[in-house]
């Protein structure tokens, strides 16, 4: 092996002849001195100085790039879950409430343990869970908008009695007051009509009954009248009751007598209005002025309506009459 060194006394660089094992030795130091500074380098670059290797120079590259997509998708995420919980918020408070629908809540849970890939893939799956129950919601909402104009023949919207001046004596009226057979202070739920008995009570609004009772106690002889849309109204301490569980009245049928069944001090009828099962003021729904001939007027013509098209009232009361009798404790 021929080397080229330096003569420092020649001052030139000569050519000299390296016997076998000079040769490999020069050779292998020479290497290990390379692979030195390779190793010297690598551990300076990487180790000390903290750079990183090129394929997680590659991967990390990558890695941003998908972090920057899951941030759109997460911004669109947002912007859609926002305008879903708008609609969801206008069907609740809007269109559910005016026609007295249940509102729909969101029972989604949140998984914390999930990876971000996992939480946009879950968000994605429950943003699309919310959009069926909403279509499913404003589709009932749509078929209950159809039937929307029998609402207002269905609301109370009357008084229960003639509202002939002198024939009646508003008693007791809603709100707080002294309980008049246990004393002490009770809510009252409705509004009292004294009169006499025999006096006829009317429906305030079209309903099927949903709930006749004769009782010595409480509300005495009751009705019950479910009108939709969340409201019902009662008619208590009744004398006769002329209609029964499941029969469909409209407003100005007659439903029964005034009474004094039940826990009551005098005849009088006890009238509550009921929205989604919470009394309401009564007062608030009729006009006590409303005039007696317009009255007699609705009268006439539900009894018109009902000549000769259903069984007499006479014969749904008898049958709940003796049914309640029965079931009597």
């Amino acid at each position: 092996m021929r080397l080229v060194v330096y003569n420092p006394e020649t001052l030139n660089y000569e050519e000299r002849q390296l016997s076998g094992w000079k040769a490999v030795l020069h050779f292998s130091v020479m290497a290990l001195a390379a692979v030195a500074v390779v190793a010297g380098f690598w551990w300076l670059w990487f180790v000390k100085l903290g750079n990183d290797l090129p394929k997680t120079v590659f991967l990390k590259k990558t890695n941003d790039s998908w972090l920057a997509r899951m941030g759109v998708i997460r911004h669109k995420l947002d912007v859609y879950e926002n305008r879903l919980a708008a609609i969801e918020a206008r069907d609740n408070e809007v269109y559910r409430s005016i026609f007295a629908l249940d509102e729909i809540h969101d029972t989604t849970a949140v998984d914390s343990s999930a990876t971000a890939l996992q939480a946009l893939e879950f968000r994605m799956d429950a943003i699309q869970g919310r959009i069926n129950t909403q279509v499913s919601a404003l589709g009932e909402v749509a078929l209950v908008a159809r039937e929307a104009g029998n609402m207002v023949s269905c609301i109370p919207a009357v008084p229960p009695i003639l509202p002939k001046k002198g024939s009646y004596t508003l008693s007791s009226p809603f709100g707080t007051r002294v309980d008049p057979v246990y004393g002490g202070m009770a809510m009252h739920t409705g509004q009292d009509f004294a009169s006499k008995v025999g006096n006829p009570v009317y429906a305030t609004g079209d309903g099927v009954v949903e709930k006749v009772d004769f009782k010595f106690n409480g509300y005495g002889n009751e009705v019950v009248i479910n009108h939709g849309f969340g409201y019902q109204s009662r008619y208590a301490h009744l004398n006769t009751i002329d209609v029964g569980v499941g029969q469909t009245l409209k407003r100005g049928d007659k439903i029964g007598e005034i009474g004094k069944s039940g826990k009551a001090t005098g005849p009088h009828l006890h009238y509550e209005v009921l929205y989604r099962n919470t009394p309401l003021n009564p007062m608030s729904f009729m006009d006590m002025n409303m005039p007696v001939d317009e009255y007699k007027a609705m009268i006439v013509k539900r009894r018109m309506e009902n000549a000769g098209t259903r069984p007499t009232t006479a014969t749904f009361g008898e049958r709940q009459k003796k049914q309640g009798t029965n079931g009597r404790q």
